[in-house]
C-alpha cells in the first residue's frame, strides 16, 4: 500500500497581497510540480490534514482533533467551495481505528472547511472532489490545543489504518511555518468578538468582507514593517523542516505549545498538520523527503514551504 505525502502552506493573502511576480512565479512552478507528482500518482484517497481560521470550528464545541465524514468547503478568500467527496464508510474506520489506538477524535457529519483545506485540494489535485478525501482537521489556533506528540501520535495511528486499505493514499498536510496573521483570542476578547469566536458558523457576506478587509491591511502592515505581529523567523522553520526529513519524528515531542508561539508566533501551531502527515507516512517505515521549497514571504504573512516524501523502499 504506496503512501505519497506533500506538505504545503497555504496563504488567504495570494490574490489579495502578492510579493514579487517573481516570487508568486516561482511559488505557483513549485505548486505546479506538486500538482504533477500527485497526478502521476494518481492517488485513490486523499487524506488532508488540516487547521481552521474559525470559519467552521468555534469555541462551541472545539475538539482537537475530527475526522470529517461528510464535508464541504465555504469558500473564503476566493478559495474554492462546495462539497467534497468524502468515503463515508473508509472516515468512519479511521475514526474508529485511531479510538483503538487510545487517542480521542471526533467526528463531524457536516464538517465545514476553509481556505487551511480548500487551497491545498486546489493546488494539489485542481478541484475539490476530483479524488475521494477524508478531511482531519487539527486544531491549530484555539487554546487549549494537544501537544504535538499528540498530533504525532494521531498521525501514527491514520498511517497504520491506511496501510491496511490497500489503496494508493495521498497524505497532505496544509500548514504555515512561522507566522502569526491577525486571528482573534478568545482570552481578553470584547463580548462582540467573544461571541464571533463561540458561535460564529456561517456569517454574513460582509462580516466575511469585511474580516478579509483587514487581514489585507495586516498584511500590508507587516510587509512595511509597521506591525505588531510575530517577525517571520527563517532560522525555526529550517529547523523545524529538517526535523521532519531526518525521519526522527520523535524529535518533535519536545515542541511546547509556549516555545512554538514564542518563537514563531501564534499560528505556528499549523506545523501539527505536517507532523501527522509525516507520522503516517512514518507508519508504514523509513521514508525519504525533499523540500521542494522554502521562503519567507511577508506579504503572505508567512514561512513559506512545500515539502514531498515516499517511502524509501
Amino acid at each position: 500500500m504506496p503512501i505519497h505525502l506533500e506538505c504545503l502552506s497555504h496563504t488567504p493573502l495570494h490574490g489579495y497581497y502578492d510579493p514579487a511576480p517573481e516570487v508568486v512565479a516561482e511559488v505557483e512552478r513549485l505548486q505546479a510540480a506538486a500538482r504533477a507528482r500527485v497526478q502521476a500518482f494518481d492517488p485513490e484517497l486523499v487524506v488532508v490534514f488540516a487547521p481552521d481560521h474559525y470559519n467552521g470550528f468555534f469555541y462551541d464545541v472545539m475538539p482537537p482533533f475530527c475526522v470529517g465524514v461528510a464535508a464541504s468547503a465555504i469558500g473564503d478568500f476566493n478559495s474554492l467551495a462546495g462539497p467534497l467527496d468524502v468515503p463515508q464508510d473508509v472516515a468512519l474506520g479511521l475514526a474508529e481505528a485511531v479510538m483503538a489506538q487510545d487517542l480521542d477524535v471526533a467526528v463531524s457529519y457536516r464538517m465545514q472547511v476553509d481556505h487551511g483545506c480548500a487551497q491545498a485540494l486546489e493546488v494539489l489535485a485542481g478541484a475539490l472532489d476530483r479524488y475521494p478525501v477524508i478531511p482531519v482537521f487539527i486544531n491549530s489556533v484555539a487554546p487549549p490545543m494537544a501537544s504535538c506528540r499528540r498530533a504525532r501520535l494521531l498521525g501514527d495511528a491514520i498511517g497504520r489504518y491506511l496501510s491496511g486499505l490497500g489503496k494508493r493514499v495521498l497524505v497532505v498536510g496544509s500548514g504555515g511555518i512561522s507566522h502569526e496573521p491577525p486571528v482573534p483570542e478568545i482570552a481578553g476578547a470584547s463580548a462582540e468578538v467573544a461571541e464571533r469566536l463561540i458561535a460564529g458558523r456561517n456569517p454574513p457576506p460582509a462580516s466575511r468582507q469585511a474580516r478579509q478587509e483587514r487581514t489585507v491591511a495586516a498584511a500590508r502592515a507587516f510587509a512595511g514593517g509597521d506591525s505588531p505581529l510575530h517577525a517571520l523567523n527563517p532560522d525555526w522553520d529550517r529547523a523545524f523542516l529538517a526535523l521532519l526529513a531526518s525521519g526522527e519524528l520523535t524529535g518533535v515531542d519536545g515542541m511546547t505549545n509556549d516555545g512554538i508561539t514564542r518563537d514563531a508566533g501564534k499560528s505556528a501551531h499549523e506545523v501539527r498538520t505536517w507532523i501527522a502527515a509525516f507520522a503516517a507516512l512514518a507508519a508504514g517505515g523509513a521514508y525519504r523527503a525533499e523540500l521542494d521549497y522554502y521562503r519567507p514571504i511577508p506579504e503572505w504573512i508567512a514561512g513559506f514551504a512545500l515539502m514531498h516524501a515516499a517511502a524509501a523502499s
